[in-house]
């Protein structure tokens, strides 16, 4: 079963500021505020929702069709794709756009100032969903360009293609009726605690109302795991033990393809799930979304240390 991947492609712009960014600025001046923060260097990561869930997806020997929107200045990312055998298929290039990117200046207390580029990404991505055969396809709509989270999950229940819906960041962006109709129908809701609870907030349904709109809910909660909410069952996931935790950013996007990768095989929710754990757990020994790597018996080794399967 192939899995298709819509969502973000995004560029991280990474600075350090060697100092604190409060020594900076005069709490008396905020109304004329102008400061300037000279940083030690950049580092640029490949990033973005589509990327991220594509890249461990690959990983795990699985062959993922990325479907989003990229920018003019898209062909060292595109050259990563590749070098990881991805296809560049379902990638829309905006010539007079930027890709997406991300500017985030850390300083020395952990403090951050980020700015986001949505670029290429507010155009929509156009893919042709009738090219795909239903019995053989698995999608997921992650946070991207509003009109794909809008318009994909309309087309994909049209053709019976199930897919899980993951509005993440993007939330705000969506109208109740955006979001409630782009949950309807779909196999699964996954989106973190704190989403969960704005979803709530922002439909005006309750788990229970949002389950009777969807296959299930799975809700990530970081550190401790995951829990699968089903009709008339709760299902607790805990999270797999890492050599070490350097970054937790893009640790979301692991668990989503290891879950994926799971499904696409027939696995029940619950082992799929924990395939996602496990894959979130090397992500977060790396600083970066797309700087993890394993091999299928490391994969294996540590989800068998972790939950015995």
């Amino acid at each position: 079963m192939r899995i298709y991947v819509n969502g973000s492609l995004a560029y991280d712009r990474i600075m350090t500021f060697p100092g604190r960014f409060q020594d900076h600025i005069l709490p008396d001046k905020l109304h004329i505020l102008n400061v300037c923060f000279l940083v030690d260097g950049l580092d640029e990561k490949f990033g973005g929702t589509a990327g991220n869930i594509a890249y461990s997806l690959r990983l795990l020997d699985a062959d993922p069709l990325i479907i989003g929107s990229a920018g003019k200045d898209f062909d060292g990312y595109a050259q990563w794709l590749r070098g990881m055998s991805l296809s560049l298929r379902g990638i829309r290039t905006i010539e007079t756009e930027f890709t997406a990117g991300a500017y985030i200046t850390t300083d020395k207390a952990d403090n951050q100032i980020t700015g986001f580029n949505p670029g290429a990404m507010r155009q929509p991505s156009r893919f042709d969903w009738n090219s795909v055969p239903p019995d053989d396809a698995l999608a997921i709509v992650s946070p991207g360009n509003v009109q794909d989270m809008t318009e994909y999950p309309s087309v994909l229940k049209t053709l019976k293609i199930p897919y899980l819906f993951d509005p993440g960041q993007q939330t705000t962006a969506l109208s109740p009726d955006q979001l409630l109709g782009s949950i309807s129908g779909a196999a699964m809701l996954i989106c973190n605690d704190y989403e969960f609870e704005l979803i709530q907030n922002v439909t005006g349904k309750d788990k229970a109302g949002l389950l009777d709109l969807c296959g299930a809910i799975i809700v990530t909660l970081g550190e401790k795991g995951s829990v699968i909410h089903a009709k008339n069952r709760e299902i607790p996931i805990p999270a797999a033990k890492a050599a070490k935790v350097a970054d937790p950013t893009g640790a979301g996007d692991a668990f989503r393809a290891g879950l994926l990768k799971g499904l696409a095989e027939g696995r029940e929710i619950q082992d799929a799930a924990l395939m996602g754990s496990t894959c979130a757990s090397f992500c977060v020994e790396r600083h970066g979304t797309q700087e993890h790597a394993f091999t299928a018996e490391e994969f294996w080794a540590r989800h068998k240390q972790n939950f015995g399967v």
